[in-house]
């Protein structure tokens, strides 16, 4: 049933657009030269926003992070041993399914911090990605409350993945 859903939708939009007499090809072709006037805006964004992650993780920032916030997530109940993915995950959506990746090879799928890391990554989103590509899709300049709203977010999620995986495991 699910394989039939993208044709259905190119048949179905295909038959309206001939009964509104519309041209579809040059819709699409519009469509798509909108589209890379967009990639081209927010490509240096993201260009450096990838860039600053590899220095941080190069460079030994993040292990020593991770050292100094272990404490902290402890005291709320999330495994210090995710703090790697807690780290990326706002930044990087490949990345932090990398380090989710490691994570659960090293301590298996079906430990608690396995599990926890596997909810984390689908409790959170790539904060700052996202907002480098919309923001600047959108041309907005001064996000003033959006990072400090969406980090909260990325922390509650982060809290509840761990308090889910500890409550139904």
């Amino acid at each position: 049933m699910t394989s039939l859903v993208v044709p259905a939708i190119v048949l179905s939009v295909s038959l309206l657009a001939f009964h509104r007499k519309c041209d579809v090809y040059t819709s699409l072709c519009e469509g798509a030269s909108d589209g890379l006037k967009v990639i081209a805006r927010i490509f240096p964004a993201i260009v450096i926003l990838l860039s600053a992650i590899a220095v941080f993780r190069v460079s030994g920032a993040q292990d020593l992070l991770i050292r100094f916030i272990a404490p902290a997530l402890k005291a709320v109940g999330i495994p210090s041993e995710t703090a790697p993915l807690m780290l990326v995950r706002p930044f990087s959506g490949s990345a932090a399914l990398a380090v989710g990746s490691e994570i659960i090879s090293r301590y298996g799928a079906d430990s608690d911090i396995g599990r926890t890391a596997a909810v984390m990554l689908g409790s959170t989103e790539t904060t700052f990605y996202t907002m480098a590509v919309y923001l600047s899709a959108a041309k907005i300049r001064g996000p003033r409350f959006a990072l400090p709203a969406a980090l909260i977010g990325d922390l509650v999620g982060f809290i509840a993945a761990s308090a889910s995986v500890r409550l139904l495991y």
